[in-house]
């Protein structure tokens, strides 16, 4: 059944609710665990099952942050760390924020005293409703490698350490990250993973959609199961969104227009300047046909001499 919904019509295209929303309010009670782990699971491309949710010092409660940014800190059946983060505000320094959010956990996770050995996974989910960076592609997913600069080899692990660390590569031992561009996605869902991304994107999740976690998400993240107050919160979270949109939107126009205004002078001076250089060099070419010699030429055009040559 639809919503007759007045507001945040702009955002919601169904009558489920938008994933950044449903981390901060309902992916956090066991119940609904499946959700996240079908979600992690398909992009990670392993089973995870969620052990318990860790709370994040940057998983911030005030008025701007309840829309602008969620974090989620997960521990998975292994023990390794998984940071999610929906991010919808324009943030230019966000991949150094990716660094330093993991870099915190690694520190965190570990007790005093303790060797390097027991230094612990983490997985940096990052899900961007903005540009960032310069790509085509809408997945990213980066992680540590060492290669040889003179043999281009790939530095290994001995025997021992793959057996120590159960383990099979280097890249295996540090933080790996997963960037989601999802405002970039506009075809057709072809695989379970480019479902959630539909999902993420636009708030829908279509009948035929049968990736781990979406079939939770249709029967836990339904609007007409929320009060009276928690729509009314989410709608004001809904107009939050679209006014961070606009704002965005505004800047890049302005943008845009000054960059044009500044293109324009700044074209006006170039075909100034290359109209003098182009007098100077058919000056120079005259008084090099009447073989007036070439330093002499330089001292009136204020060409080089070698430009002078090439004439």
């Amino acid at each position: 059944m639809k919503q007759d919904n007045k507001k945040g019509d702009e955002l919601m295209s169904s009558n489920y609710i938008r994933f950044d929303w449903a981390m901060k309010r309902l992916l956090r009670n066991k119940a609904n665990f499946a959700v996240l782990e079908g979600f992690l699971t398909t992009l990670l491309n392993e089973k995870i099952i969620i052990r318990k949710l860790l709370e994040s010092e940057s998983n911030q409660e005030d008025e701007f942050d309840k829309y602008n940014r969620v974090d989620m800190l997960a521990e998975n059946s292994k023990g390794e760390l998984i940071l999610i983060e929906v991010q919808n505000n324009n943030e230019y320094a966000y991949f150094q924020r990716m660094l330093f959010g993991t870099s915190k956990l690694v520190t965190e996770y570990i007790n005093r005293g303790e060797g390097y050995d027991k230094v612990r996974k983490v997985y940096s989910v990052n899900i961007v409703y903005f540009s960032l960076g310069s790509g085509k592609d809408t997945v990213y997913h980066g992680k540590t490698e060492f290669r040889g600069i003179h043999q281009g080899d790939m530095l290994e692990l001995t025997p021992f350490q793959k057996q120590t660390f159960k383990v099979d590569t280097v890249s295996q031992l540090y933080p790996e990250y997963y960037i989601l561009k999802v405002n970039d996605f506009n075809q057709v869902a072809k695989s379970p993973l480019e479902e959630w991304i539909y999902y993420l994107n636009t708030g829908d999740i279509p009948d035929s959609a049968t990736a781990p976690g979406l079939t939770e998400a249709r029967e836990r993240l339904k609007l007409d199961k929320m009060t009276k107050a928690e729509l009314d919160a989410y709608y004001r979270h809904l107009d939050n969104i679209v006014i961070l949109k606009d704002n965005i939107f505004t800047e890049r126009a302005e943008g845009r227009a000054e960059g044009h205004a500044e293109g324009r002078v700044e074209g006006r001076m170039e075909g100034i300047n290359e109209g003098r250089l182009e007098e100077k060099r058919e000056a120079a070419s005259n008084m090099k046909s009447l073989n007036i010699p070439l330093d002499v030429i330089s001292q009136v055009t204020g060409l080089s001499i070698e430009e002078i040559k090439a004439l």
